[in-house]
C-alpha cells in the first residue's frame, strides 16, 4: 500500500474531499487554509504567528543550503518544498490580517525582477543598452527611496503582527545602510554592512591594515578580560568578530560557509575520537584532554 506521505503517495484528503492535485501550488494554499481553520484546523497550527514561525523559515532556508552543500537533488527537492511551505504560511497569516496574500506575494517577487532586469524585460532601447556601470546600485537606490515613505514599524506589544503604519518623516536622507536585512546571520549581515560602506570609500585597501585591527581588537579583548566586566568583553569579541568578517571579505571568502566547514571538520575528528575511544573500552573523561588530543592528531593526519 502507498503511503499517503510518500513521493508518489495519492493527493492528501480531507473530510470534505480530495484538496487537489498534489502538484498545484493551489493544493498548498488549500492545505494551509485547512490547517488554520478556527473549526477544524490543527491546534498547534492555530497557535502560531508570525514571530513564532520565523525561525522556522531561518531553519528551512539553512537545510536547503545544506542540501546544496552535500549534493543531495533528493534532499534539496524536499528541502525547497518545506521552505515554499514557510511561504505559503506567513502569506495564509496575512490574508487572516487583511495584510496581503499569496498572490500579492508572487506579484512583488515579479515586479521586482522585471524592474531590476530592464536589459532583458525592458523597451527595445534598455536592452539594446545592456547592463552599464552602476546599474545595479542605482535601481537599488532607486528602491531605497521609494521604502524610505513606507517603512513599517514593529513593537513588542505587536510582536507577530505586520500591520503597515505611516512612515515617520524625521527629515534625515535614506541611509546606504538602511534595507540590510536585521535578520541575517550576524557574520553576513557584518559583511553586507562593510560592503555597503565600502562603495563610498569607507574601506581599507588591503588585508594589512585590516590584520593590524584585528591584533588590536584581540588586545583589547584581552585587556576586557582582565578587567572581567561581562558587558566589556562582550562588547570586545563582538568587535574581533566584524574584523574578522572584514578579513573573509577582503579575502572573498563566504564567513557562514567558512564557519559550517569548520563545524563540520570539528564534527569529524571528535567523532573519530569517540569511536576509537569506544574501540579501546575508554570513555571520553578518563582518556582527559591529553588523551583526546593525541587522537585528534590522529584524526588530523589521516585528513579527517
Amino acid at each position: 500500500m502507498t503511503d499517503e506521505t510518500s513521493p508518489d503517495g495519492p493527493a492528501a484528503t480531507h473530510d470534505n474531499g480530495p484538496l487537489g492535485d498534489p502538484r498545484s501550488v493551489d493544493t498548498l494554499l488549500a492545505i494551509m487554509r485547512a490547517l488554520r481553520d478556527p473549526d477544524t484546523g490543527c491546534p498547534w497550527d492555530l497557535q502560531q504567528s508570525f514571530a513564532t514561525i520565523a525561525p522556522y523559515t531561518i531553519e528551512e532556508a539553512y537545510e536547503v543550503a545544506d542540501a546544496i552543500a552535500r549534493g543531495s537533488m533528493h534532499d534539496l527537492r524536499d528541502e525547497l518544498g518545506d521552505l515554499q511551505l514557510q511561504v505559503a504560511y506567513h502569506a495564509q497569516l496575512a490574508a487572516e490580517a487583511g495584510s496581503f496574500t499569496f498572490a500579492d506575494v508572487i506579484e512583488a517577487i515579479t515586479t521586482k525582477m522585471i524592474r531590476r532586469h530592464p536589459h532583458v524585460f525592458g523597451d527595445a532601447a534598455a536592452r539594446a543598452a545592456g547592463v552599464q556601470p552602476g546599474f545595479w546600485e542605482a535601481i537599488k537606490a532607486q528602491e531605497r527611496a521609494a521604502k524610505s515613505g513606507a517603512s513599517e514599524e514593529r513593537t513588542p506589544e505587536r510582536a507577530g503582527e505586520l500591520d503597515a503604519e505611516p512612515a515617520v518623516d524625521d527629515g534625515k536622507a535614506p541611509s546606504l545602510l538602511d534595507d540590510v536585512p536585521m535578520a541575517l546571520p550576524a557574520l553576513s549581515r557584518a559583511v553586507k554592512l562593510q560592503a555597503r560602506a565600502a562603495r563610498v570609500g569607507f574601506d581599507w585597501p588591503s588585508l594589512t591594515p585590516v590584520f593590524d585591527k584585528a591584533a588590536e581588537e584581540l588586545g583589547e579583548l584581552k585587556e576586557a578580560i582582565g578587567r572581567g566586566d561581562p558587558a566589556d568583553m562582550a562588547e570586545e569579541l563582538g568587535d574581533l568578530l566584524f574584523v574578522i568578517a572584514n578579513v573573509a571579505r577582503h579575502l572573498k571568502v563566504d564567513p557562514e560557509e567558512a564557519l559550517r566547514s569548520a563545524n563540520a571538520k570539528f564534527t569529524r575528528r571528535f567523532n573519530y575520537i569517540e569511536d576509537k575511544l569506544e574501540a579501546m573500552g575508554q570513555s571520553p573523561e578518563a582518556a582527559g584532554l591529553e588523551g583526546m588530543d593525541a587522537l585528534w592528531d590522529e584524526a588530523k593526519a589521516k585528513g579527517l
